[in-house]
């Protein structure tokens, strides 16, 4: 009997100096906080784009003009969560046939603070790569220091 065990969801959480909808839409404007580096572009990044909405696009501008589809926006409900598909190959480059979500939910905590909780999850997508994937999202350089970025946009507004 062959056994898959799927790697656990990368969880991640931040809290910001913002009331839950100015941190909504700050993580919603996330070409402004995305860490230029993390590009699919091969021109370099000069743009991410979220399109508002369920069904929306997620993707990325060059600064060649150039898109890359990054994913798409699967459930849109201000203030308090948004689901997005991920489909980023584990070479780093636009794959639609790989389908991980993520989720990020917004928690108010008082009047000007919110907890921003994000998980993201079906890495079993990567197959092989799974694990290799889980621990890069999971890192400094992932989840973890996008999620810093975005906290110091939140609070600027």
């Amino acid at each position: 009997m062959n056994v898959s065990i799927a790697p656990a969801p990368v969880r991640k959480s931040v809290v910001v100096e913002a009331s839950v909808e100015r941190a909504f839409a700050a993580f919603s404007r996330i070409g402004e906080w995305w860490i230029r580096t993390h590009t699919l572009s091969a021109s370099g990044q000069r743009d991410v784009i979220l399109e508002p909405r369920a069904g929306g696009r997620w993707y990325e501008i060059g600064k060649d003009g150039e898109t890359c589809e990054w994913g798409k926006v699967v459930e849109w409900q201000p203030p308090r969560r948004m689901l997005l598909r991920w489909q980023i190959g584990a070479n780093w480059k636009s794959d639609p046939s790989i389908d991980t979500e993520v989720e990020i939910r917004f928690t108010p905590e008082g009047k000007s603070r919110t907890r921003v909780d994000l998980e993201h999850r079906k890495l079993e997508a990567y197959g092989a790569a799974a694990n290799d994937m889980a621990a890069q999202f999971g890192s400094d350089g992932g989840w973890q220091g996008l999620l810093a970025a975005y906290a110091g946009a939140a609070k600027t507004g």
